[in-house]
């Protein structure tokens, strides 16, 4: 749940090009390493190869976690995941060299032209997760600073904020620069005295986080839930400008809140139409925020790998389980 002024549709600028040869390894992002491990009870020709996006942060993991244990254990399909950002994902589509994103948040620039243009991609209803992205500060700046509540009081605090790395302003760090993302712009056209300074990823954040209140160092972040860690630390969510509809539509004059996100999946439209049983699976693939931050939490904090954690929650949650499965063929 992140660089140049975009909107909720997430614009960011795209890679220069598709780098297809960067997709072809089955590495799994920051979060872990590949699901496949192990062979499947059935018959993996009978279901084909799934070539699943995997996106750099945790709660995507663990939602590809859960879809490729089953697919794999229960009806012996083959998944091979592919580490890449999400723009360049939706390039795969077109190329077939994906076929699934099983969380995408927001990109309504990217459905328009995958999706209503180029017909190459069809959504493929909610992972029943939902997303809030925002600004946040770490627990005990909120005790401290009590008044520090709004984007309205940032210029007041800017050099407590201030960093080697800002420029003499405010820092404001974001993740990885491919995350969904307004914040450049919303520094510019509020007036800010701040610096958007990228931390890389989604862990670099967490440690920013958890140095913060060790340390009792002023970190104003980008951050977003749903999010296993928000247990571990009470962040400070931070108000900016009240969203509504349509107030984002221009990416470089956006001066809103992000929007609250259904979170959904997308699959390569060919393959959806295809209907193997992997694809059906896909489609059925409904979960809460409370169950994929429990298989984050089985990730990141108790350090199983990405297959432990789905088979441990498979195991806990059998009449979930069978709702994916329901009507498989």
């Amino acid at each position: 749940m992140h660089r140049v002024a975009m909107n909720r549709r997430r614009s960011a600028r795209l890679l220069s090009s598709f780098a297809i040869a960067s997709i072809g390894a089955l590495t799994l992002s920051a979060c872990g390493s590949s699901l496949n491990e192990g062979g499947s009870d059935g018959d993996a020709s009978a279901c084909g190869t799934t070539s699943l996006a995997m996106n750099d942060w945790v709660g995507y993991t663990a939602n590809a976690a859960v879809y490729t244990y089953l697919a794999e254990t229960e009806l012996g399909c083959t998944i091979d995941q592919k580490s890449i950002s999400e723009e360049v994902a939706w390039q795969g589509f077109a190329t077939g060299e994906v076929d699934a994103i099983i969380e995408n948040w927001g990109h309504d620039d990217l459905k328009e032209k995958y999706i209503e243009t180029d017909g190459v991609a069809v959504e493929v209803g909610p992972t029943g997760n939902e997303g809030i992205i925002g600004w946040y500060l770490p627990e005990w700046m909120g005790e401290e600073y009590p008044d520090l509540t709004s984007w309205e009081d940032l210029n007041e605090y800017a050099d407590l904020f201030a960093t080697s790395e800002s420029g003499g302003k405010g820092q404001l760090l974001d993740g990885d620069p491919s995350y969904v993302t307004n914040d450049e712009a919303l520094v510019a056209n509020l007036g800010l005295d701040f610096q958007v300074v990228y931390a890389g990823s989604e862990a670099a954040l967490i440690e920013a986080f958890r140095a913060a209140e060790t340390n009792r160092t002023p970190l104003l972040a980008y951050f977003y839930e749903p999010h296993w860690f928000l247990s571990e630390q009470a962040l400070v969510h931070l108000e900016l400008p009240a969203y509504t509809e349509g107030c984002d539509a221009d990416p470089e004059a956006v001066a809103c809140d992000y929007p609250p996100y259904v979170l959904d999946k997308i699959a390569s439209a060919e393959w959806i139409e295809a209907g193997s049983p992997a694809a059906q699976l896909f489609e059925n693939f409904q979960w809460t925020n409370d169950d994929q931050n429990v298989v984050s939490a089985y990730i990141s904090e108790e350090g199983l790998t990405p297959a432990a954690a789905a088979e441990r929650w498979v195991t806990e949650n059998p009449d979930k389980v069978a709702a994916m499965l329901e009507g498989i063929s």
